[in-house]
């Protein structure tokens, strides 16, 4: 009986745009950010052109996130962060998604399946603040019903840091 088992790293090479070289090239970024082509080229013992050229390629192709995603809040004076679930009229989904791109406390948004529609998150500078944004959430036309969570701490801050060092192992 043939096996269709299909692993997880033979799906990840499948699908993935990076490979183990720019795993390794990305990690080193993480450790020294501010590294030039030529440290991380000596660092891993790589040429000077592969370290260019897949840089080059990584800003082609938009790998890396936009600088201000770095950015903490709460160093901006927004030390409250909340998550905020919206039943939206899917008749009008777009223009939602357009209007909480006007609201600078927005700081992401994410459709998702189950009894709500968008997941907001949202950043404010105490609680009056926060009952000042999710009004304005609320107010968006084609926005039903919303529910606010208040974020107690992040227990594990956004990463990316396991999946690179898992595509760097592999042989």
């Amino acid at each position: 009986m043939p096996n269709n088992h299909i692993s997880i790293r033979g799906i990840l090479r499948y699908m993935t745009k990076l490979d183990r070289t720019d795993a390794r090239l990305l990690l080193a970024l993480c450790d020294a950010p501010r590294a030039t082509g030529v440290q991380l080229a000596s660092l891993l013992g790589m040429a000077r052109n592969t370290v260019q050229a897949r840089m080059s390629r990584w800003e082609e192709q938009k790998v890396l996130a936009p600088v201000d995603r770095c950015v903490s809040p709460r160093d901006l004076g927004y030390p409250l962060q909340a998550f905020v679930t919206a039943v939206v009229d899917q008749h009008r989904l777009e223009d939602v998604i357009e209007h909480l791109r006007d609201i600078a406390e927005v700081v992401e948004v994410v459709g998702i399946s189950g009894a709500a529609d968008l997941h907001i998150g949202v950043v404010a500078v105490d609680a009056d603040d926060l009952y000042r944004v999710a009004g304005l959430i609320l107010a968006v036309p084609g926005i039903e019903r919303t529910t606010v969570s208040v974020a107690m701490r992040d227990a594990i801050p956004y990463r990316t840091r396991p999946l690179l060092e898992r595509i760097a192992e592999e042989q």
